[in-house]
């Protein structure tokens, strides 16, 4: 039969509450969770809802102070000096390419060779003056019988650029200078390539003297045409005489004129060219003096009322 017997250790336990029941309930209420605090260090003001709602200028968003008045104005006139001289960046660039171009146009008609000069023992030949003769072709050279040398390649060039020259100047006067100068450069340096491949001068000493005097000559081209251009076609006659005959007395005085009628001719074709036809590189001179032949034929209004002046 079952026995009523209770040991005594088992009943105290049973008559006293769990310790591990009772540390479960505690821990049950305690267990409440509070909402994390920013750390101090990242704690931010209290917001305002009336400056969110505010707008803001660039300055202040930047935490930067708005120029002054007079700032402002400085800034403004160096950006409009900038946009003034902005085209004039790019113009140097556009002007050396476009004048490497014209030049060689200008130096086609006086172009020759010394086939010599290519030649590893070759002897260049000369004339009695000691000049280097070379071999031309063309107008200049078969018709109006000039030799094929340094000098009269540098003439003939020389006309040519002038004329360009002339149509520069109605260029901007920004823009003229530009052109002219590069247009004159590139002009000297053709010529001391020139006085290198076909003329064996390699040293640098005897090629500036060369340049030097050329460059006289050019300065005196100008002045002497320009005062032709303005005084009329005997003027600048008498200027292409002395500077491209030198003087000489046996010249043929109708091809002279031919040449004074081509460069009114290509001046005046020039001057009714838009800027962008002459600037863009790729004008050409067309014919040459020997065409104006028949032109000179045909007698001038003043001969024909009389040879006089009223």
């Amino acid at each position: 039969m079952a026995s009523n017997y209770t040991c005594r250790a088992c009943s105290r336990a049973l008559s006293k509450p769990s310790t591990l029941l009772s540390q479960a309930n505690v821990s049950r209420r305690k267990c409440v969770f509070k909402a994390p605090q920013p750390h101090r260090g990242l704690s931010t003001s209290r917001p305002r809802s009336a400056d969110l709602n505010k707008p803001q200028t660039l300055s202040q968003v930047l935490g930067r102070d708005q120029p002054s008045q007079g700032t402002r104005r400085h800034g403004a006139g160096i950006a409009a000096k900038f946009r003034e001289k902005a085209p004039l960046l790019t113009e140097t660039y556009v002007a050396y390419s476009a004048t490497e171009k014209l030049l060689q146009e200008c130096a086609r008609s006086g172009d020759y060779q010394i086939p010599q000069a290519l030649e590893k023992k070759g002897e260049i030949p000369e004339d009695d003056n000691g000049v280097h003769i070379g071999v031309g072709t063309g107008w200049w050279y078969e018709t109006l019988g000039l030799q094929p040398n340094f000098n009269n390649w540098a003439q003939i060039t020389f006309i040519h650029m002038f004329m360009l020259q002339v149509r520069f100047r109605m260029l901007p006067d920004t823009h003229a200078g530009i052109w002219i100068q590069h247009l004159t450069n590139h002009a000297f340096y053709a010529a001391e390539d020139r006085l290198v491949v076909w003329h064996k001068l390699n040293s640098a000493t005897v090629r500036q003297k060369f340049l030097k005097d050329t460059f006289a000559q050019w300065r005196g081209v100008l002045l002497a045409y320009d005062e032709g251009l303005v005084k009329g076609d005997a003027m600048l006659a008498a200027a292409v005489w002395r500077n491209l005959f030198g003087g000489r007395e046996d010249v043929d005085f109708e091809k002279l004129a031919q040449i004074v009628a081509y460069m009114r001719r290509e001046i005046k074709r020039l001057a009714q060219a838009t800027d962008g036809e002459v600037v863009n590189g790729e004008w050409m001179f067309e014919g040459d003096p020997g065409q104006e032949a028949d032109s000179l034929k045909v007698a001038s209004r003043l001969l024909r009322e009389g040879g006089t002046k009223k």
